[in-house]
Parts: structure tokens; sequence; C-alpha cells
């Protein structure tokens, strides 16, 4: 549920612990953290956190994009990547975030798991490039290998998946590039196991 500031203030009182301060323990919980179960809760927790626009300052000052971001370098636990993606997926749609998200390398990171062989983190990605479109980022999200990737989607049983992709290449992308994606790939839909 989205609140106001006002409304923050007022449940947590005088003495409570306020949004900043309990972000900031969440964060340096997941520093510490010795367990991969404890990381994947804390991760959780910030990806929900996400979710509610009155965080967004809080979490740009606590550097959580960079969590979530690192998260998806060379992780191949579902749970950690999972969470890290819902939480950018939460975050994307405001400019500034997205800002803060593409500076960061992460068209390159989020487009990395386009064709997961989960779908919730296929389906993320995608969305989250979708909302990092932007006349500035046009370029470097619709590449010939982005591109590709997408086009697998319509081989997908999953309805979902095919719809987005539909989404992404039919609203963003022109035939031209299409075209051009298709002849230079060196991937076929034989080469990708399709998340189902």
């Amino acid at each position: 549920m989205f609140s106001r500031k006002e409304q923050i203030i007022k449940k947590t009182g005088p003495n409570g612990v306020g949004r900043y301060q309990f972000l900031s323990l969440l964060v340096q919980e997941f520093q510490k953290s010795t367990t991969l179960e404890s990381k994947q809760q804390v991760l959780a927790n910030l990806a929900n956190f996400s979710y509610d626009p009155i965080n967004y300052e809080f979490i740009r000052q606590l550097n959580v994009i960079d969590i979530f971001l690192k998260e998806l370098s060379g992780n191949s636990n579902e749970d950690l990547l999972h969470f890290s993606l819902s939480g950018l997926c939460n975050l994307s749609p405001d400019p500034k975030n997205g800002e803060c998200i593409i500076k960061s390398n992460g068209v390159f990171l989020v487009s990395q798991l386009l064709l997961h062989k989960n779908v919730e983190i296929s389906l993320n990605a995608l969305s989250i490039l979708i909302f990092l479109i932007t006349p500035e980022s046009h370029a470097s999200i619709t590449t010939p290998e982005i591109i590709n990737k997408v086009l697998h989607y319509h081989a997908s049983s999953n309805q979902r998946l095919k719809n987005l992709g539909t989404i992404f290449l039919e609203d963003y992308c022109t035939t031209e590039q299409i075209d051009y994606a298709k002849k230079s790939s060196s991937l076929s839909t034989v080469d990708i196991p399709l998340p189902t």
C-alpha cells in the first residue's frame, strides 16, 4: 500500500523506528548475513519495500539498487535472482531509479537473464527492460542481442512470455531492427531452453 510521509510519521510515532533507519538496518543485516536463508529473507524484504514510492529516496541513499544488481552478477541461486529482479522491477518505473539502474550496467545484467529457465525471472527481466526504455536509453535496450532473445519468447508455450515479448517487439522495435536481429543471430530456438 502506498503511503504519504505524514501517514508514516503518524504510524511511527516520535520514538519509533523510521523507514530510513529500518531500511538501513536491513541493508546492514544483508551485508553481514552469513547464511543463504538469511540473505534470501532480507533480500525479499528489501524487494517488498521497493514497491512503495515513498521508499525510493531512501533506497537510492542506501544503495539498495546496487545490492540488487550485484546479486545478478554471477549468482546462480534462483531465489536471490528472483528477489533482486523483483526489487528492480518495482523500482524501474521511476525515472531516477531507472537512471541509477542504467548507469550501473543494469541493462546488461538484466538482459543476461532474459532466457532464464525460471519463468518469473524471465518475465521480471523483460519487464524491467521495458520500464527502462526512454528516448535516451532506447538504443542500448533494443540491441540485436536483446531483440533476438525476446524473439525466442514467441516460441514459448507460456502466454505471459509471448504477450510481454510482443509488447516489447511491437511497441519499441522497428521492423528493420527485428529483421537485422534475426539475420545477425547465431542462436536458434533449439539452442535455448525456454522457460515454461
